[in-house]
């Protein structure tokens, strides 16, 4: 039996029945005693009040004792309160969480997108996925503002946390996403506590940490995804011998993790990379980058990274003579005074790259939110798929155990997610075309046909093999990995942190996976 104290609407319904039924009851029988009367059941009572009580007032039925007029008063007195008390509740319904709910319950079908409130960065990926998903249902967990403007897509304001929203999915469809779009939000938000026990998948922005805290919790970094996009869009070209970086700030520093990880195009490359900025933390975290590269002093035979500790200004030689600059300021005010100033007083021959936030006619940009805040940067299901399926290659190609995905810690699934990004490289390797700026089913089927055919060539196929052993090897030292005789995760070292000519034949082979995973990957794409 329910208690009074914890239902106590229910007492008050309880109530105003009891009341309502003694008055029925006072009307039937003051009525039903005089030969007049035109209310003879109690059905006829019943009918009279309703029609009273909701203001129709047909006359058919009329009491005509004294005690029937005062119950009809009464009547007709509620009549006022209950279509008050009905109106309010109706705009109380419009008003208030209870027709988004509403709307949300008639919707459980539906792909939900569950942002934690509503700015910019949330209204251009929610615009983003809508256009991907014309099945999504954008949902912000606030009201809307009425100096935001309206979006441009279906979408549900709500003031309620993410359990109240998942429980109104009650598990129909798909999982519910939540995204979190302030940096570092998920240690501050109060919304984000006890996430990782719903059955929603999470994706949290951040300017540090891993790239998993939970089993459901994803972080992403909008630097990253800005260098990320930066490469894939412009990606290096083998003409580019010198490449300036102007800013070494939090993009800049992304800018310059994503060009060692990823920019390797031929075993013969030598790229110098000049970056302007205050280096020496960055240095301190790689001490093996030396071995990789050439640290301030310009290389014939291979890429060399050139610090710079005095002003970009002075260097006008190494402006003048590079085949790009990419101005990367964390300030994209400072960053449009500088692309002025070279355009202004420098005899630039290469190209220009600028970040800035919104898009600019006449300007090689990148950066804007609506290439950062997008599905494939932010939830990453193609590069991730596309890393799962290199992970299974490699443990099919060698002859000792090694792990499945979900038992892989963060780095070396880092280590299978840069194997996945640098596919649009292989792809302009094998096709010897640098035009293709986007990995496509087409182009990878095509990609793939090329290296089946070249590997019968002992030569080209090693040539293969140590592309792929350069971007392996930048990888982990990259993460201060060195050589060991046996592989030791605790010590991070490996046997294979060696010039490719020393590795065995099996260790060898290992590379093939990355460049076979080309052939599964374009069935996913199709």
């Amino acid at each position: 039996m329910l208690k009074v104290r914890k239902h106590p609407y229910l007492y008050v319904i309880i109530v105003i029945v009891l009341v309502y039924l003694g008055l029925l009851t006072i009307l039937f029988y003051s009525e039903s005693a005089s030969s007049d009367a035109v209310i003879h059941t109690f059905g006829d009572a019943f009918w009279y009040s309703i029609v009273t009580l909701t203001t129709v007032g047909y006359g058919d039925l009329i009491p005509v004792t004294p005690l029937g007029h005062l119950v009809g008063m009464i009547f007709l007195f509620l009549s006022a309160g209950i279509m008050v008390m009905l109106f309010g509740a109706v705009v109380s319904f419009l008003t208030s969480e209870g027709l988004p709910f509403f709307m949300l319950s008639l919707q459980r079908h539906k792909n939900w997108y569950y942002f934690a409130d509503y700015g910019v960065e949330s209204n251009t990926l929610a615009a983003n996925i809508y256009k991907e998903d014309v099945n999504a249902l954008i949902i912000y967990g606030e009201r809307r503002s009425g100096k935001s403007e309206i979006p441009n897509y279906p979408c549900i304001y709500l003031s309620a946390s993410p359990d109240r929203i998942v429980a109104k999915k009650k598990h129909t469809g798909t999982k519910c996403k939540i995204f979190l779009m302030k940096e570092n939000d998920i240690g501050m938000n109060s919304r984000a506590v006890n996430l990782h026990e719903l059955p929603v998948d999470v994706y949290a922005r951040t300017t540090n940490g891993q790239d998993k805290l939970s089993g459901n919790i994803n972080f992403f970094h909008s630097y990253e995804c800005c260098a990320r996009q930066y490469w894939r869009s412009k990606p290096l070209c083998l003409h580019e011998n010198t490449i300036v970086l102007i800013g070494f700030g939090n993009y800049g520093l992304s800018i310059l993790e994503r060009a060692i990880l990823t920019n390797i195009i031929s075993i013969e490359q030598h790229v110098a990379y000049h970056i302007f900025g205050d280096a020496e933390e960055f240095l301190a975290m790689h001490p093996y980058l030396g071995e990789v590269f050439s640290l301030n002093e310009v290389s014939g035979t291979g890429d060399s990274l050139i610090f710079h500790q005095e002003s970009w200004a002075k260097n006008r030689s190494v402006l003048e003579q590079a085949d790009r600059i990419i101005i990367c300021e964390d300030d994209e005010q400072e960053g449009w005074s500088i692309f002025w100033t070279l355009n202004k007083y420098y005899k630039v021959s290469g190209r220009i790259d600028l970040r800035s936030s919104r898009k600019a006619p006449g300007v090689s940009y990148f950066g804007t939110n609506e290439d950062i805040y997008t599905p494939q940067q932010i939830i990453r299901t193609g590069l991730n798929k596309a890393a799962i399926m290199i992970n299974e290659l490699f443990r099919r190609s060698v002859s000792y155990p090694t792990l499945e995905w979900d038992e892989l810690d963060d780095l070396h699934r880092q280590s299978k997610i840069a194997a996945a990004d640098h596919i649009l490289m292989k792809t302009r390797v094998l096709l010897k075309d640098e035009t293709i700026t986007e990995v496509t089913a087409s182009a990878v089927k095509q990609a793939y046909d090329t290296y089946c055919n070249n590997i019968h060539s002992t030569e080209v196929k090693e040539m293969y093999r140590k592309l792929d052993h350069m971007r392996w090897l930048r990888f982990y030292l990259f993460y201060n990995w060195n050589y060991g005789p046996y592989r030791d995760d605790g010590a991070r070292q490996h046997p294979m942190l060696c010039p490719y000519e020393e590795l065995t034949e099996e260790q060898r082979r290992e590379r093939d996976a990355a460049w076979e995973l080309m052939g599964s990957i374009f069935a996913e794409l199709e």
